[in-house]
C-alpha cells in the first residue's frame, strides 16, 4: 500500500514556488523553498538539555517567541519528556502544561506544533490554535490517535518508534538499521493512510536517538535520502529530522578523558547537521536554538539550487554546442619570401 500512499501523498502536496529547490511541501504549513526550522519549547521539568527552564507558562512562551523571532518556521511545544528512561506525565498534566502556551504563541500569529502520544492532547492542541502533530510513537502509543488526525486533517508527524522512553535503550538492535527502520516506518505509514489520514499531510522522523546507539543515528543521517522514500523508488515524503543536542554528539566530541561535551555545548556541531540535513533534502530540523540552524539552512538551500543549476547548464552548454555548425581550420596566409629558403 505504501507504493499508493506515496503516490497520493506526491498528487497531494501543494506545488512550491518556482525555483525553489525540490522540497516537498506540506498543506497549510510553511513552504519557503527551504527546509524549515522547527524550535523546541519543552514545558516540563525533566527534558534532557533544558528541562525546567521553559515550566513556566510565561517563560515557555517567551521562548516560543524568542525562537521565533532566531528564524524558527515552527514551534513545538511539548509537555511530556521522552529522554531516555523517562516516565510518564498524566494527560491532565500534560494538557495544563501545554494548552496556554499554544494559545498564546498561536494568537501570535506563530506556527504552533504539538509534541504528543495522545490523542486527548493533541484535540486540545488542536482547538487551542496547533497546525501540526508531532507524534514520536507514529501511533502506536494511542490508538485514538490516527482518527483524531484523519477527521481533522492536519498535517501528523509519524516517527520511528519502538517503545517507551523507560525501556527503549532495550530495543536499540538491528542488522540493517536504515532497511529496518524504513521498513518500520512504512507499516506506520500504511496504518496512518489506512486508517483515513491524508498521506500528503504525513510527515516522516527516522527517530534519531530514540532506540538507537550512535552508530545507528550516524547511519540514518547519512541515509536520508534512502529514508525519504521509505527504501523504495517512490517519490520522497517530508523527512524531520531531530538531533538536536543529542547524546551521539556529545559522545563524538567528549574530552580527552571521555567525558561526553555537555548538551547545551553540543549547538554549532547541531548547526553543522542541520546544514547537511537540508543538503540532504531534509524537509525540517527540529533545534533547541534557532538562529545558526536559521543560517544553515538557507545555506544549505543556495547549495541545493547551485547543484541543480549545474546540470542544467552543462545541457545547454553541449546543446548549444551540438547546434553549430563544424568549423575549419582556417587557411594560412599566403607567403610574401616568394618561396622555400634561397
Amino acid at each position: 500500500m505504501t507504493g499508493d500512499a506515496q503516490a497520493a501523498a506526491e498528487s497531494g502536496r501543494a506545488r512550491q514556488r518556482p525555483g525553489a529547490a525540490l522540497l516537498p511541501v506540506v498543506r497549510g504549513l510553511p513552504a519557503p523553498g527551504r527546509c524549515l526550522v522547527m524550535g523546541v519549547v519543552n514545558v516540563t521539568p525533566d527534558s534532557f538539555s533544558d528541562g525546567g527552564k521553559w515550566l513556566a507558562a510565561d517563560a515557555a512562551i517567551s521562548r516560543g517567541l524568542e525562537l521565533a523571532a532566531q528564524g524558527a518556521d515552527i514551534i513545538d511545544v511539548g509537555g511530556e519528556s521522552t529522554r531516555p528512561g523517562a516516565g510518564r506525565t498524566s494527560a491532565a498534566e500534560e494538557l495544563s502544561r501545554v494548552g496556554p502556551v499554544i494559545t498564546e504563541l498561536a494568537a501570535a500569529g506563530l506556527t504552533v506544533s504539538v509534541d504528543t502520544m495522545r490523542a486527548v492532547v493533541a484535540e486540545a492542541a488542536l482547538a487551542a490554535g496547533a497546525k501540526l502533530v508531532n507524534d514520536v510513537s507514529g501511533g502506536l502509543a494511542d490508538p485514538a490517535m490516527y482518527r483524531l488526525v484523519a477527521a481533522a486533517a492536519v498535517p501528523y508527524v509519524v516517527m520511528h518508534w519502538r517503545g517507551h522512553s523507560s525501556n527503549m535503550r532495550d530495543l536499540a538492535h538491528y542488522r540493517d538499521v536504515v532497511g529496518e527502520v524504513c521498513d518500520e516506518l512504512r507499516q506506520r505509514v500504511d496504518a496512518a493512510a489506512g486508517a483515513g489520514i491524508d498521506p500528503s499531510l504525513i510527515v516522516i522522523d527516522p527517530g534519531i536517538g530514540f532506540a538507537k546507539l550512535p552508530e545507528h543515528n550516524w547511519a540514518l543521517l547519512a541515509g536520508l535520502p534512502e529514508v525519504a522514500r521509505l527504501g523504495g523508488g517512490g517519490p520522497p515524503f517530508p523527512v524531520l529530522v531531530g538531533a538536536s543536542r543529542k547524546s551521539f554528539i556529545g559522545r563524538l566530541l567528549a574530552a580527552e578523558d571521555g567525558t561526553p561535551r555537555p548538551f547545551a555545548d553540543s549547538d554549532d556541531a547541531t548547526i553543522a547537521l542541520t546544514a547537511l540535513a537540508a543538503a540532504a533534502g531534509a524537509w525540517c530540523t527540529r533545534v533547541h536554538a534557532a538562529a545558526g540552524n536559521a543560517d544553515a539552512v538557507r545555506v544549505a538551500a543556495q547549495w541545493r539550487r547551485a547543484g541543480q543549476a549545474g546540470p542544467a547548464r552543462q545541457h545547454g552548454a553541449r546543446q548549444k554546442a551540438s547546434s553549430q555548425p563544424a568549423s575549419s581550420q582556417p587557411e594560412p596566409p599566403p607567403r610574401q619570401d616568394g618561396g622555400g629558403p634561397g
